[in-house]
């Protein structure tokens, strides 16, 4: 189970959702350890350079939407240009919308 299953289950239920992800991929957009707020995702109004909450390849991220492919898939990676792949819309649950000190 990974680190965002609980969130994933929350978000999938309408909730959103408040938590601390750990790790440098997103700096400095996101520090490690800041309180980052998601929603649950609203694919039509996803855009480039959203953030969200996602699963690839069975590990879970809070990462960019870095395209959008008109088949509906999207190509997700970090703050230092690192593309993790392409995903579809089933493997996107949230978006980001704050992130707190």
């Amino acid at each position: 189970m990974g680190w965002a299953r609980y969130h994933i289950e929350k978000l999938r239920a309408g909730t959103t959702v408040k938590f601390r992800p750990h790790g440098h991929s997103m700096r400095p957009r996101i520090k490690s350890g800041e309180l980052c707020t998601v929603e649950p995702v609203d694919l039509d109004r996803l855009e480039v350079g959203d953030v969200v909450l996602c699963t690839i390849r069975g590990a879970d991220y809070l990462h960019i939407v870095k395209a959008i492919a008109e088949d509906g898939r999207y190509q997700i990676g970090n703050n230092h240009g690192k593309i993790n792949g392409w995903i579809g819309k089933h493997a996107i649950f949230g978006r980001l919308v704050g992130v707190e000190p």
